[in-house]
């Protein structure tokens, strides 16, 4: 591994030690947009009120949102956080890797079909 890149793993390492209440969601197959929504929505709500709000959310996105948030509730107790005093402090949605899949027509042409998919890395804090 060289110098830098051996930099960058330390210090991504040191702010993984720093945020215990952390977890992230790699390659969800679904577009950005759709989950931002959701993610704007529970931003800023305690754990509990979150888990709740994305539970009785119709939408597609909220099952894997809930899962994630319960992967971090479990890590932010794994390092001996409080979880009834957990707060959703950050949720970031990024777009992930966009696949290309062709439809055809008429006249034997094809058109392009973009499958998108997005990141999500969501931070919990501890209220005192």
């Amino acid at each position: 591994m060289a110098t830098r890149e051996r930099e960058k793993a330390l210090k991504r390492k040191a702010e993984r030690q720093d945020n215990p209440g952390f977890a992230s969601l790699r390659g969800l197959k679904m577009s950005a947009r759709k989950v931002r929504v959701l993610a704007d929505m529970i931003r800023g709500q305690g754990l509990e009120e979150a888990m709740t709000r994305l539970l009785v959310q119709a939408k597609a996105s909220a099952r894997p949102l809930r899962r994630l948030l319960q992967s971090a509730a479990a890590n932010a107790e794994e390092r001996g956080l409080n979880v009834d005093r957990l707060r959703v402090s950050e949720i970031l949605v990024h777009k992930g890797p966009i696949s290309h899949r062709f439809m055809p027509r008429a006249q034997g042409r094809a058109t392009k079909i973009r499958k998108q998919s997005s990141h999500v890395d969501v931070q919990l804090k501890e209220v005192k």
